[in-house]
């Protein structure tokens, strides 16, 4: 039975999950590709090609091994523990509570900011289209679109997510087949094979393509949200595990595929016009202006997808610290009675979106989004460890390589890209963490008081 239990030891009736079980596995996979996105590469297609030499479908083949080893971490822990909160719970859980506040406070960041990039970017393209209505409008208009979908509960979500997910997809699809068709007729590269996208010796850097990883890895950023929803989802130990590693592993197909017939269009890296809207370049040269305006108008749908889920992931990872009492409670772990939905925390969050996003700077909260989410994947993978491994004793036959040594790679590989992130977007990283620090001191009383817990084991 699960239950809650204090620092003493001492246990409270069983815990009682707050959120109505609406989503199926489907639902749940549709949620995560959403919220990553299958354009997820367009914005940043040229910006990581030139960090990285042009190896930019190699960047994501790196990205791809870390957050492969590190969603399998993630759904474990959600097989363990199916509860709303995801890194801050499973941290809290399998290390130790405050080090579950801390990877929450970090994740916290992740999650408050991609709803705002994906605010920022949809009025500045707006904006662009029809710039009689000033960029504001169209911020203030966005955020209240996508905190309306959300206050209506998750399975309103999941049907906006459904349409959004198959107008990306024309998408996708469309891309790759102009360039299939393109390289046949002699474009770019003029051959459907070839190993320069991965490893070119006449540009090759190891430094520069994980630094480029780094930035390639936003791509990925997204896959742990489905775990925020464990309490949302038919059947937790089983769906949750499954869709964290499907949606990872179709996300990586996604970024691969496209990152590479991308390169094979256009292999020069150095020539394009604006590395910041070079995928749409791109698009043009390979289906003319009838691509290039869809792929805009698909970059417009995925902003809001992101956000969308972003704000709904994050509305869930701040019910989960207001439920144990790390965040005040009576805001943080409302529930509406007929939507079951947070609602006080979409409001907060949608708040946030539209007025934040006259202030901050796009580059610097992409790459703080990354601060977050990199901090958050190393602590869960590190929770898997010492949970199953350790704790629990699980080390015999195949569970010394999924419980030790696949957790332990994911930790390497999340902590050496972490490390890669420019030095201004760490500082601003750790400023907000002394923030953090200053706020469990005081809600800890100078860490002498461990923060509520909620066991959800099975007893």
């Amino acid at each position: 039975m699960t239950s809650l239990k204090d620092p003493t030891g001492a246990k409270t009736p069983a815990y009682t999950p707050q959120f109505k079980r609406v989503l199926t596995l489907k639902d749940l996979i549709i949620y995560g590709i959403v919220f990553i996105t299958p354009t997820a590469p367009y914005p940043v297609f040229g910006i990581v090609g030139f960090i990285a030499h042009g190896h930019v479908a190699m960047t994501y083949l790196i990205g791809m091994v870390a957050m492969m080893l590190t969603a399998m971490s993630y759904g474990r822990m959600a097989s363990a523990f199916p509860a709303a909160g995801s890194t801050y719970t499973f941290t809290q859980q399998g290390l130790h509570p405050h080090l579950g506040f801390f990877a929450g406070w970090s994740m916290f960041l992740d999650y408050l900011l991609i709803p705002l990039l994906s605010v920022i970017y949809v009025g500045l393209t707006l904006h662009r289209l029809v710039p009689q209505v000033p960029y504001g409008i169209w911020v203030i208009l966005s955020a209240l679109f996508i905190t309306s979908i959300n206050f209506l509960g998750i399975k309103m979500t999941a049907r906006a997510n459904l349409i959004l997910l198959m107008l990306m997809l024309i998408s996708v699809f469309g891309f790759l087949a102009c360039a299939v068709f393109a390289l046949l007729r002699g474009a770019g590269q003029g051959t459907l094979l070839s190993i320069k996208p991965f490893y070119d010796p006449e540009n090759f850097s190891l430094s520069a393509v994980m630094t480029g990883s780094s930035v390639a890895a936003l791509s990925y950023v997204g896959f742990d949200g489905v775990t925020t929803l464990s309490e949302d989802v038919e059947k937790p130990e089983r769906n949750v595990l499954i869709a964290t590693v499907l949606v990872c592993f179709l996300s990586a197909g996604f970024n691969i595929f496209q990152t590479y017939f991308a390169q094979l269009v256009w292999p020069d890296f150095r020539s394009f016009r604006d590395v910041e809207t070079a995928f749409l370049d791109v698009s043009q040269l390979v289906g003319g202006q009838v691509l290039f305006h869809y792929v805009t108008f698909v970059l417009l749908v995925a902003g809001l997808g992101s956000a969308l889920g972003g704000q709904a992931g994050a509305s869930r990872l701040l019910f989960g610290m207001g439920r144990d009492e790390v965040l005040p409670k009576r805001f943080f772990a409302y529930i509406h009675p007929k939507y079951s939905t947070p609602t006080f925390n979409i409001y907060l969050l949608g708040g946030f979106s539209a007025v934040a996003a006259f202030f901050i700077n796009f580059q610097l909260a992409a790459e703080l989004v990354n601060f977050g989410a990199f901090l958050g994947f190393i602590c869960v993978n590190l929770a898997v460890i010492n949970h199953f491994f350790l704790r629990s004793g699980r080390r015999k036959g195949w569970q010394i390589l999924g419980y030790l040594i696949a957790p332990l790679l994911g930790f390497l590989f999340c902590l050496y890209i972490w490390v890669s992130l420019r030095p201004i977007a760490m500082m601003v990283g750790f400023g907000w963490l002394g923030l953090g620090l200053v706020y469990a001191a005081i809600l800890t009383k100078g860490f002498k008081q461990s923060p509520k817990v909620i066991d959800f084991r099975e007893n």
